[in-house]
């Protein structure tokens, strides 16, 4: 009697467990976009959204905080609590942001714990369709005095931090125009505003299929297929650019300390919903490579991009304005 006492009771203990473990998610999941919709960031937190939404059987709400270059709405996640229910999806700017605040109300490496990364796209300079610039010559020529005014989705962005590398390794300047986002930056460089815009290729290709902007030139190690047409950057035959790539890649996080099994649960749905062949094709359209990882894996990879950006970034003395 004793015994089956003891298998009741233990039972009803594993029953009182399991259910608390099995109940993520039991209740909408917010993903934050920390910039302006319409960028590399937001069209990627609503693409990933809308299948993990089927994967998980739960809403899954995307929302945009702009501001600070991502830094509001990061704070916004780095501050819930670590219960799987409020996401980031950022870019690799997230290591490199902080650096040019230099008093970020947190620090990446212990806010945010990483869940996998989404998915790499290359920079492209685009102009508006009637604009004189054709080629990254041209471009290049007009950064000698520093006057010459370029579109960015916000300091410390990967968008910002290209417009950097290339002018490092050209020796050209030019005058920053700051957004809260790439498609505020674009609006204003279709109207001829703003001469010039470094954006990720998937934001602003849109706009160049409809004619309403006109790629110079790619980042990417080879011409991508939706542009044939469009050299890569190392084609320019410009001195320093001659082995220049650059990519933005984006990852989605959680607060830090989340809970073993919420984190497994979501790093595992990540792999179902990056492997689906409609999303690989989404973001193939878009000019964007998906790859899922490990969170070992992602933060590996931003300790690495660390070592890169914020040496430059010093050198440069970036500041935010």
């Amino acid at each position: 009697m004793r015994l089956l006492s003891v298998l009741v009771g233990a039972l009803g203990l594993l029953g009182a467990i399991g259910p608390a473990m099995a109940e993520y998610p039991d209740k909408p999941i917010r993903i934050m976009a920390p910039y302006a919709p319409g960028g590399n960031i937001d069209v990627t937190a609503r693409i990933i959204a809308d299948k993990l939404k089927d994967v998980l059987g739960v809403t899954v709400l995307v929302e945009n905080k702009a501001g600070a270059s991502g830094m509001i709405g990061s704070d916004i996640v780095a501050r819930a609590a670590p219960d799987g229910y409020t996401l980031l999806v950022s870019a690799n700017s997230l290591v490199a942001v902080p650096a040019i605040y230099g008093n970020a109300p947190y620090d990446w490496k212990t806010a945010f714990q990483p869940i996998t990364h989404l998915q790499s796209v290359p920079a492209v300079l685009v102009v508006p369709a009637s604009s004189p610039i054709r080629t990254m010559a041209d471009f290049i020529a007009l950064g000698r005095d520093g006057k010459f005014s370029v579109a960015l989705s916000g300091v410390g962005t990967t968008n910002h931090l290209a417009l950097e590398l290339i002018g490092e390794a050209t020796g050209a300047r030019y005058t920053l125009i700051q957004y809260k986002g790439s498609g505020a930056a674009s609006i204003d460089v279709i109207a001829g505003q703003v001469p010039a815009q470094v954006d990720q290729l998937n934001a602003s290709l849109g706009h160049i299929k409809s004619g309403k902007l006109r790629a110079i030139a790619v980042s990417s190690d080879q011409r991508v297929p939706q542009m044939p047409d469009v050299p890569t950057m190392k084609e320019s035959g410009i001195k320093g650019l001659e082995t220049f790539t650059f990519s933005t890649y984006t990852g989605l996080f959680g607060p830090a300390r989340m809970p073993p099994e919420v984190l497994a649960k979501l790093n595992a749905a990540m792999k179902t919903v990056l492997g689906d062949p409609a999303i690989v094709q989404r973001f193939a359209d878009l000019t964007a490579t998906t790859a899922w990882s490990t969170p070992q894996e992602l933060a590996a990879k931003l300790a690495r991009e660390e070592q890169l950006v914020v040496p430059l970034i010093k050198k440069l003395g970036i500041k935010a304005e």
